[in-house]
């Protein structure tokens, strides 16, 4: 089998991408030593605990980021003719899964001491011959473990589009809301203090909530993308306008009479097929030849496109998207 071309980013992208990889490798570094920090003071608090857990669980983006991003830019092969851009695709499927079935154990578990009547209770701890409130180095593990995650989320938003890139996106916005989970946390260490013990348990259900609604999200984008709908654009806002441009520049040709196009995602990049119905059938190899580079041109993210010359378009088109 013919492979297509081998894949690289253009130089203005491959900056971001190096960029992107330092985010996430900081970001792997940052979350070990916070989940150290909630490990070190969670005592016997529930909401502490699905804190650290939920610290645990999100390093897994950014791990699978690091992974099959470089996956993604091996060079295809008779094996792999495609290339192995679906990496990006596992790799997302991987993290949502594990963030669903972390959301799932944390709400049971919650659930299970809440209706139990189990007690949680924050003692005393020793500091340089001082008994200090335990509960005041867990609400600064707490704040470790929030105010940078909402900044480096913040820096990958801004990159993650550009890329388009759906697991670094979905890694961005999680660690963006992270200030919710931590907030929820904080509460419950706080309710403890003041003798509510049933907040604390709450409050691990409130994070637990937030996971699964993550993890649900992010399992519903990619079960579409393993599907290959249709192009979507890495912010979720709406379809991408590649299809229509693309058809629009092909139609704009002297001797192409109509057009229609069929696009697929694979990780970073956009495979598809370009059914074409001539005005001139002249010297038809070149023109064909020319309108690929040319097609491909328009957009970096193009990387492999196939025309085929038809005698008529065929009458598509359900009434509606998501109907077969």
């Amino acid at each position: 089998m013919r492979p297509i071309e081998t894949f690289e980013f253009p130089e203005d992208k491959q900056a971001l991408f190096k960029r992107a990889r330092r985010l996430e490798v900081i970001t792997v570094l940052y979350i070990a030593s916070a989940a150290a920090a909630l490990y070190i003071t969670m005592g016997s608090s529930q909401a502490m605990r699905a804190s650290f857990l939920e610290d645990v669980i999100s390093v897994i983006p950014a791990i699978v980021f690091l992974i099959c991003s470089r996956i993604a830019l091996w060079p295809p092969n008779r094996k792999f003719p495609y290339g192995y851009h679906g990496a990006v695709s596992i790799g997302y499927l991987i993290s949502s899964i594990a963030l669903v079935a972390m959301g799932l154990f944390l709400i049971f578990e919650s659930a299970s001491k809440f209706i139990s009547g189990e007690r949680t209770t924050i003692g005393g701890m020793h500091i340089f011959g001082e008994t200090i409130w335990a509960g005041w180095p867990m609400l600064a593990a707490i704040a470790y473990t929030g105010i940078p995650s909402v900044i480096l989320g913040h820096m990958k938003l801004k990159l993650a589009p550009k890329l388009h890139d759906k697991i670094l996106y979905a890694d961005a916005k999680m660690m963006k809301a992270d200030w919710m989970a931590e907030s929820a946390t904080a509460i419950g260490v706080l309710g403890v203090g003041f003798g509510y013990w049933w907040v604390d348990p709450l409050a691990a259900g409130i994070i637990a909530l937030d996971i699964l609604k993550d993890g649900v999200s992010n399992l519903g984008v990619v079960t579409a993308d393993l599907m290959q709908r249709r192009p979507e654009k890495t912010d979720r806002s709406g379809y991408e306008t590649l299809p229509e441009d693309l058809r629009r520049r092909i139609e704009a040709l002297d001797w192409v009479k109509e057009a229609e196009v069929r696009l697929r995602e694979s990780g970073h990049i956009v495979l598809g097929e370009v059914y074409v119905v001539p005005s001139k059938t002249d010297n038809l190899p070149e023109r064909v030849a020319r309108a690929i580079d040319d097609a491909k041109e328009m957009n970096w993210r193009l990387h492999d496109v196939t025309i085929s010359v038809v005698p008529r378009l065929r009458d598509a088109s359900p009434a509606t998207d998501g109907q077969g």
